[in-house]
């Protein structure tokens, strides 16, 4: 006798129950904003509504019911009128009901509280966005309201009128001279003390320089972190170009001993001077993550106690033109690039006439006192287009009025 199996012999037919425990809490109401413009119009049911009668009893008078004869005056000719046209300057005492509905809110030391069938009253709590931690929002209801009573503290009347100018000017003067040191303190940490003061001044020496802020994700050359690298003080980034791609190349000295010979001879150069050519070396490429065209709140800062003899002792500070952020360029066999340099010979060469003229026009706006003069004085540009220049009216084609020689002097 033959026995038939089936593959169903070989499943266990058992079943694991795994109930889950009831809740241990209430479920809880939250307050989710909605925007009403997600709603349907209202005449996408007015069909339904005109042909369903609304079971309303509504009276005449709205269910707000007014007895006109409690009021004398409406019915006697000689009545007093005093209940429904008080006076001004005797009003009748208001219930204190509502005279609470009458208090500005905003001005209340504590929110307002909902008050409960035990005395204790629980205040109403903030509105939050749907999905946020319970446990912050006692804590952000409490801030809200002592922020908004600092912030109506510190609001107080400014006084914009010109002599209110001209003496915080002034203040602003006697200040600097008469600045006591043991006055100062950290605004953040106790204890601390000023020990010296500096003036700022731009510093005219940088000034005619345009510097950008550059930001590594990672530290740029072959070397590891612990290890010191002199070579990052001078290196080269040059702007390349690959199938429409803008990158930036890396490039630094072989040796430690190029890059601090190079920084020697710069800082020792003098104007016309010429030094010997320094090799910098390919590395790799980066690409720009981010880029912040104004960077108003960071400055290249010098402190000079004016030891040198050059300028007085202050702190002189230069602004940053450009942020960038760069990170490694992942590299392809495939790119084509236009002119790639795996090596560069730096040298210093005089400045040309032009560019001597352009650094002394940058230069001018910290030395020259009257370079704002100088500015308007040069010309005025009106509505349509023309500059007027020394009383010679040029437009905006590039034709003059006046002597042929001044397309020359301009162009």
């Amino acid at each position: 006798m033959s026995l038939r199996k089936s593959k169903l012999d070989l499943l266990v037919r058992v079943r694991y129950s795994n109930p889950l425990p009831a809740p241990p809490c209430p479920p809880k109401l939250i307050d989710i904003p909605t925007n009403p413009l997600r709603y349907a119009q209202p005449t996408f049911i007015n069909v339904v509504t005109n042909d369903t009668p609304l079971p309303m009893i509504v009276d005449a008078e709205c269910g707000m019911p007014l007895d006109l004869g409690r009021w004398e005056y409406l019915w006697e000719e000689n009545g007093n009128d005093d209940t429904l046209n008080p006076d001004p300057d005797n009003l009748p005492s208001l219930d204190p009901k509502d005279r609470l509905l009458l208090g500005d809110p905003s001005t209340y030391a504590t929110p307002y509280t909902i008050p409960t069938t035990s005395g204790t009253s629980t205040p109403l709590p903030p509105h939050v966005p749907w999905l946020r931690k319970t446990e912050y929002l006692s804590r952000e209801g409490v801030q809200r309201t002592s922020s908004s009573h600092e912030s109506k503290q510190l609001l107080q009347p400014i006084n914009v009128s010109h002599e209110a100018q001209l003496q915080t000017i002034e203040a602003g003067f006697t200040a600097s001279t008469s600045l006591d040191l043991s006055t100062l303190s950290h605004p953040n940490k106790t204890g601390v003390t000023a020990i010296q003061s500096y003036d700022v001044l731009p510093d005219a020496d940088i000034w005619a320089n345009a510097y950008d802020l550059f930001r590594f994700n990672e530290r740029p050359g072959e070397r590891p972190i612990d290890t010191e690298d002199p070579r990052l003080d001078c290196a080269i980034l040059r702007p390349m170009e690959s199938d429409g791609d803008h990158f930036l190349a890396y490039y630094l000295t072989k040796e430690d001993a190029d890059a601090l010979e190079f920084k020697e001879e710069r800082f020792a150069l003098k104007s016309g001077e010429e030094n010997r050519t320094t090799a910098f070396h390919f590395v790799r490429d980066y690409e720009t993550v981010k880029i912040e065209q104004e960077v108003p709140n960071e400055f290249l800062l010098v402190l000079d106690n004016g030891d040198a003899g050059e300028r007085g002792p202050g702190a002189y500070y230069k602004n940053i033109e450009r942020k960038m952020t760069l990170k490694k360029k992942r590299m392809n066999q495939n790119d084509t690039y236009a002119d790639k340099w795996q090596v560069v010979h730096i040298s210093h060469v005089a400045m040309s006439s032009d560019e001597l003229e352009e650094r002394n026009e940058a230069l001018a706006e910290v030395v020259d006192p009257l370079y704002l003069f100088s500015r308007d004085a040069e010309g005025e540009v009106d509505a349509d287009g023309e500059v007027d220049i020394g009383g010679i009216e040029i437009g905006a084609e590039g034709d003059a009025e006046g002597d042929g020689g001044i397309m020359a002097e301009i162009f």
